[in-house]
């Protein structure tokens, strides 16, 4: 198989564990193994402390499904697979997929949604969104035009990463509608479902409501708990659970034990985790929103409607690499340009998750006061 490199994850390889500063984490302040293990209850504390080392279920450990369905409306235990949220893309997408297919996909997203679809040698189109007043926007007409009589999948991703763009629920229906219509299957990346900053804004998951939707969901943002590398999929299409699970026999075949009774703990304290989460994105968006407003000759803020991050515009004369590139050099702190997204323009990734988000606005503070005050010497020098 010959596939492009993941750009996000090479970036993020570059500078991870080397900048001070991650301004462009996608992920919450991650939970702490004694946080976790004191939400659990005795009975799950007691499989924790009797754990053996073996191999587990390959679909995923049936406590642990039982759990996740009782997230949904129309899933049971059968409906879910367990896999490393990555896993489960690259499984779904080699079992719904064949050479020839045409793929539309959400642009812009993460690029394992799309990327793999094209290395199995499926046509792509690009579903844009658009950077409206103060908000992002979709056009379903748009949609509807992409669509070809080789259209074979959906892939969209509620709330986006990286804009933070999530639709109405009369948008979203509309979108099932339009799938329903071309006989379309839908991939629904909700990794970042549950994180609306007001429960009325949640949309249902596409697996509930759609006969032929498949959804991805996972502790990694949600949760705060990338670590542990579990995530799910769900769906009620009769006998595709079975076809990734046979899939998975070349991947993982099974998960990590100690991962997935962790998972247990987390799944059943959601509603507290959660809460937890929000505030810290609440906090973290007045602190972003002061801060662009402040700098509103360089810096455009396009409010996300959900999720924990953004996807603001550089204004700046310099280009974007080049306040990229600055910023990790001068001040430790990592800014995730739009172009790695393969979007257009000066957008570039905002993180709204980490508890140091206003040390490092901080820093870029400085930086852009110290841009300012030697662009006005320059001048006043000639």
């Amino acid at each position: 198989m010959s596939i492009s490199p993941f750009k996000l994850e090479r970036f993020f390889a570059k500078y991870e564990f080397s900048a001070k500063y991650l301004l462009s984490s996608s992920d919450i302040e991650s939970l702490g193994m004694d946080e976790l293990l004191k939400m659990g209850s005795p009975e799950t504390l007691a499989l924790w402390k009797s754990l053996r080392l073996g191999y587990t279920e390959s679909q995923g450990n049936p406590q642990l499904r039982n759990e996740i369905a009782k997230g949904y409306e129309n899933i049971r235990p059968e409906h879910v697979m367990i896999a490393a949220p990555e896993e489960a893309i690259f499984v779904a997408m080699h079992t719904l997929l064949e050479p020839g297919d045409h793929v539309i996909a959400l642009s812009p997203t993460y690029q394992s949604l799309y990327e793999i679809a094209r290395s199995i040698g499926c046509s792509l189109s690009s579903w844009d969104l658009q950077p409206g007043e103060n908000r992002w926007t979709i056009d379903l007409d748009k949609l509807e035009d992409c669509i070809t009589d080789r259209t074979r999948l959906l892939v969209i991703n509620f709330p986006n990463n990286p804009t933070g763009f999530l639709p109405s629920r009369q948008e979203f229906d509309s979108i099932l509608t339009i799938a329903d219509k071309h006989g379309l299957r839908i991939f629904s990346d909700e990794m970042y479902r549950q994180l609306e900053p007001e429960p009325s804004l949640r949309l249902p998951s596409v697996s509930d409501l759609y006969s032929r939707g498949i959804s991805l969901s996972g502790l990694s943002k949600s949760y705060a708990l990338p670590g542990l590398r579990i995530g799910w999929l769900t769906t009620r299409e009769y006998g595709l659970i079975e076809r990734c699970i046979t899939f998975k026999d070349y991947t993982t075949i099974c998960n990590s034990a100690p991962s997935e009774i962790l998972a247990i703990i987390a799944v059943q304290n959601t509603a507290r985790i959660v809460a937890r989460n929000l505030e810290i994105i609440r906090a973290n968006t007045i602190i972003a929103k002061q801060f662009f407003d402040q700098h509103s000759d360089r810096l455009a803020w396009i409010p996300p409607r959900a999720g924990s991050i953004a996807f603001p515009r550089w204004l700046g004369p310099e280009p974007l690499a080049e306040f990229a590139n600055e910023l990790i050099e001068k001040q430790g702190i990592m800014i995730v340009p739009g172009n790695i997204f393969d979007y257009p323009g000066n957008h570039f990734r905002l993180g709204l998750g980490r508890i140091n988000l206003n040390e490092a606005l901080e820093r870029v503070d400085e930086y852009l006061l110290d841009t300012s005050n030697k662009r006005l010497a320059s001048s006043q020098d000639i």
